[in-house]
């Protein structure tokens, strides 16, 4: 991951609205007193909602909020990608690029984006400060290929099958303040087949499970077992013959070595 810094210019202060002290106020109520820290994340989350943006000022308030430190802080907000550091559009368009979007098209996609708005880049604001863009890995949406993530006050949502011509009318549309549907632009649900030859799934009974039988758990009903002979007493420990003890294995006897030959003494002639 490359290296995330703070945007060079940041406002004089930071102040919680009214709306996002409520918030607040629900997340720090969740910890108990001495876990206070715990409530980072979610606070840097509602500023963002606020402003856009984490500034640096937010995270000095936050710091202070949670009892930590202001560099603890900024560590969390600089690791994560979801946060920025940097004043982005109102509408944050994040253009999916890995592979099953790219082959359904979202060159095209990527096209118009650079073609409305101007070069990829979070930072990298339209003229009329409604947009952003910029290019990321697989968001999870691989079947509704190709898609797009638009993230704003509202909320962040997904946008799929897309073509540049719908997604050129959802800029159109989201410039002149008008509200977009998210989901699949083809109307579908979820992943369904859209050109499949034979209905599926349109018969209520299918999945209301009306159409259910009931039917046995493996195992739930098992046959009677035949009762078992009785076995033989074992006797009492008082009557159980001591075990014998095991005899000590018989030495072998070493193999004797061969007496060394004494040498032949020669007799002297008399």
């Amino acid at each position: 991951m490359s290296v995330r810094r703070l945007a060079k210019t940041q406002p004089d202060s930071f102040a919680f609205s009214k709306d996002s002290e409520a918030k607040v106020a629900f997340w720090m109520n969740k910890y108990p007193e001495e876990r206070k820290a715990s409530a980072v994340i979610p606070l840097l989350w509602i500023a963002q909602k606020q402003d856009g943006w984490v500034s640096e000022p937010a995270m000095r308030e936050i710091a202070a909020r949670c009892a930590m430190p202001y560099i603890r802080v900024y560590e969390v907000a600089t690791f994560y990608t979801m946060f920025n550091l940097e004043p982005v559009g109102e509408h944050l368009i994040q253009v999916c690029g890995t592979t099953p979007c790219w082959l359904r098209g979202a060159d095209g996609l990527k096209a118009v984006c650079e073609k409305r708005i101007g070069k990829k880049g979070r930072g990298n604001i339209s003229a009329d400060g409604k947009f952003s863009w910029e290019e990321v890995e697989c968001l999870g949406a691989c079947s509704n290929a190709p898609m797009v993530q638009i993230s704003n006050q509202d909320g962040d949502f997904y946008y799929e099958d897309l073509t540049p011509e719908a997604l050129e009318a959802m800029l159109d549309d989201l410039a002149a303040g008008k509200t977009v549907e998210h989901g699949p632009v083809t109307r579908r649900h979820a992943s369904e087949p859209v050109k499949a030859k034979v209905p599926v799934l349109e018969d209520a009974a299918l999945f209301d499970g009306s159409a259910a039988k009931a039917a046995p758990l493996p195992h739930s009903a098992r046959p009677a077992s035949k009762a078992k002979p009785a076995s033989k007493a074992r006797p009492k420990a008082a009557d159980a013959k001591p075990a014998a003890k095991a005899k000590p294995a018989a030495k072998t006897p070493a193999a004797k070595k061969p007496a060394a030959k004494k040498p032949a003494v020669k007799k002297k002639d008399d």
